[in-house]
């Protein structure tokens, strides 16, 4: 049996062990303190509007990057609809020729029942007429002929049939899929955006003036390129004329030629759509996401293109940044989840993010990832 010790008192007093407690939580804290105080939390009282807007940048951005996983999933959430209505269109037509078919077999075999279903010989024994009988007979021929026909067709819509339904539900299954995939998006989406209204909810309206004071002068236009991209850029675009304007941002001196043909066609409309305010998952006419908008610019100067940035990016042929020219895409993080319709000069056309409308901009304000050019 083993044997039962009485604990040995400790050799600090009740006192004592307070103050030890106490130093080593002022430790603690006094540790945390300095390790955490390169990483202040953005939400935590007294944070400055710096570290306001680069939260809630990362908080746009991620829901940005979730609303074109969204877009995806509702592309494909829509193709697989599509075909499952298709599928159960043709169904529904081959349901009837199959009814149709058996209507046929059963009115045959109804006629065989009605004529008692005699032997043929014992009906040639019985008759007083055997030229009239062969004359029906052959007619029975001719009607077990249509009958094999008609079982053979209702054979083929059965079998038919069966692997429609097999189809069918397969397409059911994978678009079930897509909508559970487009129901997680939107939440993280709507999680992403109450987060970034949230943290700017709680700034004090001096600290919210210099927030957007701070976005403002991001987002503004290079120096010396607002003219040209705006009122001698239309003027251009109208004419389809040239202009030596060189992409300063870039650091290239190369001239840009004016947009013409279709890529004027898709800066028009994209001008006609500054103002509007950018709403997530939304192709217009009265609100764009940013890949929504291109699609329309381009979608009305006759040429389509996927729904996604991350499909866009490969619709057309791809080109360094030193070689863009108006109309070009241009696309930005890492993992392509923003676009804008380039229109020289270093500026683009493009939907920011909630609460920022359609606006031109220079391509600085987001870490380049590549451009592409559909015509």
């Amino acid at each position: 049996m083993a044997a039962h010790r009485k604990p040995r008192p400790s050799s600090l007093g009740r006192p004592a062990v307070r103050t030890a407690a106490t130093l080593a939580l002022a430790s603690a804290a006094g540790a945390t303190l300095f390790e955490g105080s390169g990483h202040a939390d953005p939400a935590a009282p007294g944070r400055t509007p710096a570290q306001v807007r680069t939260e809630v940048d990362r908080l746009y951005q991620e829901a940005e990057a979730a609303t074109e996983r969204y877009n995806g999933a509702k592309e494909q959430a829509d193709t697989a609809r599509a075909s499952f209505d298709r599928l159960r269109d043709e169904a529904a037509r081959r349901t009837e020729r199959l009814n149709t078919a058996r209507r046929g077999l059963g009115a045959v075999a109804a006629a065989q029942y009605r004529s008692g279903g005699l032997d043929p010989a014992v009906q040639l024994a019985l008759t007083s007429n055997p030229d009239e009988y062969l004359e029906r007979a052959a007619l029975a021929e001719k009607a077990g002929d249509r009958q094999a026909t008609a079982v053979t067709a209702v054979r083929r819509e059965l079998a038919g049939l069966a692997q429609l339904r097999a189809e069918s539900a397969g397409r059911l299954t994978a678009l079930r899929g897509h909508e559970a995939e487009l129901r997680r998006q939107k939440a993280t989406v709507l999680g992403k955006l109450a987060a970034a209204r949230a943290l700017l909810a709680r700034l004090t309206a001096e600290e919210r003036a210099r927030y957007e004071a701070a976005v403002a002068a991001r987002t503004a236009p290079t120096p010396g390129t607002t003219a040209r991209t705006g009122a001698d850029a239309a003027s251009a675009t109208a004419t389809g004329g040239t202009t030596a304007r060189a992409d300063r941002s870039s650091g290239d001196r190369a001239p840009v030629a004016a947009p013409a043909g279709r890529a004027s066609a898709a800066i028009s409309f994209a001008r006609a759509q500054l103002g509007k305010p950018y709403v997530w998952g939304a192709t217009g006419p009265s609100g764009y996401d940013c890949s929504g908008l291109t699609q329309a610019a381009w979608r009305a100067a006759g040429v389509s293109l996927p729904r996604t940035t991350y499909t866009q990016i490969n619709a057309g042929r791809r080109v360094s940044r030193s070689e863009l020219a108006p109309g070009d895409l241009v696309f930005f993080y890492s993992g392509i989840s923003h676009v804008g319709l380039y229109i020289g000069g270093g500026q683009m056309i493009h939907a920011p993010r909630p609460g920022a409308p359609v606006r031109i901009a220079p391509i600085d304000e987001m870490p380049f990832a590549g451009a592409a050019r559909v015509a």
